[in-house]
């Protein structure tokens, strides 16, 4: 379902890592692994179109992800390290709108009850500036449950978690990988789900 041949990326002038391949199939995922500073972000951004290869391609589906970029979009979930909130909007209104930009109907009810899911029925109506940084993370969760995709690219998902949210996204993730889907994941937690394939940088 997704692959990246001969992937080639910098920062500057310093070369982050090149020729790196992977092909992930249904059910399967990729868990990056490397020090702070090793290209993690690098790579993701780029497998998720936002920062371009030096060198290289990322595929899905068999079509190059520059040739089809809104049907890729849609098709991609990313949720990268820092929780990309708007402080002065509350969790609810923070899902409105990345659920619009994703182009996905949802009512109030059902933000409502994914919040509720993931921990946050007391913190709905709060601003988002008033949470501690595993709640943000939940806001986050919140949005898998109601953003359908069959890629999953996640940039330390468990950072900041505690026990109960850890167990939750665990089986968030095993439930997509069951239902056919794919997720490239960094993590410095250990990740609750057997990995099927593994790039160190």
């Amino acid at each position: 379902m997704l692959s990246a041949s001969e992937l080639t990326c910098s920062r500057g002038e310093r070369r982050l890592f090149e020729g790196l391949a992977f092909a992930l199939e249904a059910g399967e995922w990729l868990h990056v692994k490397g020090q702070n500073g090793s290209g993690k972000t690098t790579l993701l951004r780029t497998l998720v179109g936002l920062s371009p290869p030096d060198a290289g391609r990322t595929t899905w589906r068999g079509v190059d992800i520059r040739d089809d970029p809104q049907g890729y979009r849609s098709a991609v979930v990313y949720l990268g390290h820092p929780a990309a909130l708007k402080d002065d909007l509350t969790p609810l209104e923070n899902l409105q709108v990345a659920l619009a930009l994703d182009g996905v109907a949802t009512t109030p009810e059902a933000r409502g009850d994914a919040l509720e899911r993931v921990g946050l029925d007391d913190q709905q109506d709060l601003p988002v500036r008033h949470l501690s940084a595993g709640q943000k993370r939940r806001v986050l969760l919140a949005r898998l449950l109601l953003r359908p995709a069959d890629l999953w690219v996640l940039d330390e998902p468990f950072g900041s978690l505690d026990a109960p949210a850890v167990d939750l996204l665990g089986a968030l993730l095993q439930g997509h990988l069951a239902s056919g889907r794919v997720a490239v994941i960094t993590s410095h937690q250990p990740v609750p789900v057997a990995p099927c394939a593994e790039i160190t940088l």
